[in-house]
């Protein structure tokens, strides 16, 4: 794999050796809640073997939970294409079908999910039982700080498919997540309420910020930074503002630098650098062919959304010819869609903190901070100026659209602006079954898998 070539042999074998011994117990498992515990993996005594277990970069990295995305309204697929698409379970992703077998088979995001909550305990418990000392104490509070940000990342993009959005009048009775606090097989799985997976994994995330450093050696390990991103994501999808504007001005106090669009080349394959520019936090998704670029076409009325002298309609799209553009805007730098939190997500999430707090020239501040960024030097840039709420906020949802597209983001977006009342039914009017979302329906709430629902017990969506 390309990631693991940047890592010296020493390592590779290192953590070759160590993921064979976690694997052995996970190789015939479909997900954390069906797998056995593997003895060694709890008896791993070094800040250096626990360093090599969360930077299984395989696993933790480039395996992003892409659910999301696929049944977002970012692009389509010709009927043609989706024929030939071999996952039934995400064709029904796609329609937005209510299906218990979606998760089964080679769909495995529930799987990767839980194994990144399952790693960040395993380490937690081993790390507890080192002593932490004037010499190794940055490294232990680094580790640990890492442990707590996979668990609370990882669910909260799992609480993005698999749970309705966040309410505080019925979080309390709205069904949530599992929460596995430990490796221990013998406890139950059972769901949790949506307010307590929230407060889950915000405290996971409120920990890892406490524990973790501003930078790191490189953006595969999650920073203090990342953690105050992943917060301020959390926070807006659950529509309180404020406390997604904080965490967002935290992130921009210490990473405030956006790219220059103009410095890049519009007609690369892959234009953007890998692991650096604007991203945080390196997570990716590994596309499977229904969102793959060879496959899926941004919806047209999107495409038009971008005008001439915008500098992302030709860095983010490749011509497919006969009128149909993909997607090749990816932070990554590679195919892979981009899944992290990157500095222009937290410019966004700052901007309309601080329109729906009425401090508009705050927020337009911001909104042509970006833009200007994204606009043809060459030309005259149209400065963002409104004394408007309602304008002001239209114009930077409109930004965040055409921004952040292909991250996995858009449907968490849908189901809190549904919430609000912006009624956005999406469809896939350019298939033959025309198949119809509207909003605040069960469907944006996917159904658990029905191995785990069949092992477990546990209640399904309704």
């Amino acid at each position: 794999m390309y990631i693991l070539r940047k890592l010296n042999m020493k390592k590779i074998l290192f953590m070759s050796t160590l993921l064979l011994m976690i694997t052995i117990s996970l190789v015939s498992c479909k997900d954390y809640l069906e797998a056995k515990p593997d003895k060694k993996l709890n008896t791993l005594s070094s800040l250096t073997s626990l360093q090599a277990i969360l930077d299984d970069h395989v696993r933790l990295n480039i395996r992003a939970n892409y659910a999301a995305e696929v049944a977002s309204d970012n692009y389509y697929l010709t009927d043609n294409a989706l024929v030939a698409i071999i996952s039934e379970g995400d064709k029904k992703i796609y329609n937005w079908e209510k299906s218990d077998d979606m998760f089964e088979g080679v769909n495995d995001n529930w799987y990767y999910s839980y194994l990144a909550v399952y790693y960040g305990n395993s380490v937690i418990e081993n790390i507890d039982k080192i002593d932490r000392n004037t010499s190794n104490y940055r490294d232990w509070d680094n580790i640990k700080g890492q442990a707590y940000f996979y668990k609370g990342s990882s669910m909260l993009h799992a609480a993005f498919v698999w749970t309705p959005v966040y309410d505080e009048q019925t979080a309390s009775t709205s069904l949530g997540l599992p929460i596995r606090a430990s490796t221990d097989f013998n406890v139950k799985s059972t769901r949790s309420t949506l307010a307590q997976t929230y407060a889950q994994l915000i405290d996971d995330l409120k920990k890892a910020t406490a524990l973790l450093p501003v930078g790191q050696v490189h953006t595969m390990r999650p920073s203090k930074t990342a953690a105050y991103a992943m917060l301020s994501r959390t926070y807006l999808a659950m529509n309180m503002y404020t406390e997604a504007g904080l965490y967002a001005d935290s992130v921009l106090q210490l990473n405030d630098q956006l790219l220059d669009y103009n410095e890049i080349n519009a007609t690369s394959v892959n234009p953007f650098p890998s692991y650096k520019g604007e991203v945080l936090f390196n997570l990716t998704m590994v596309n499977p062919p229904i969102i793959d670029e060879a496959n899926a076409y941004v919806v047209d009325e999107l495409y038009q959304q971008y005008e001439a002298n915008d500098l992302r309609k030709k860095i983010f799209f490749k011509n497919a010819g006969s009128g149909l553009y993909s997607f090749k805007g990816n932070y990554s730098g590679t195919p892979l869609l981009f899944a992290g939190p990157a500095v222009d997500e937290m410019y966004l999430n700052r901007a309309e903190s601080f329109a729906r707090n009425h401090k508009l020239t705050e927020a337009l501040n911001d909104l042509n901070k970006l833009m200007i960024k994204r606009w043809d030097k060459t030309k005259p840039f149209p400065t963002y100026v409104s004394t408007n709420q309602a304008t002001v906020l239209d114009w930077i949802l409109t930004e965040r659209r055409k921004e952040l597209l292909m991250r996995g983001i858009r449907w968490s977006d849908l189901k809190r602006l549904n919430k609000l009342g912006y009624e956005l039914t999406i469809s896939r009017k350019y298939n033959l079954n025309k198949s119809a979302l509207a909003p605040n329906d069960s469907r944006y709430a996917m159904p658990l898998p029905r191995s785990i629902i069949e092992l477990t017990g546990m209640q399904q969506n309704p």
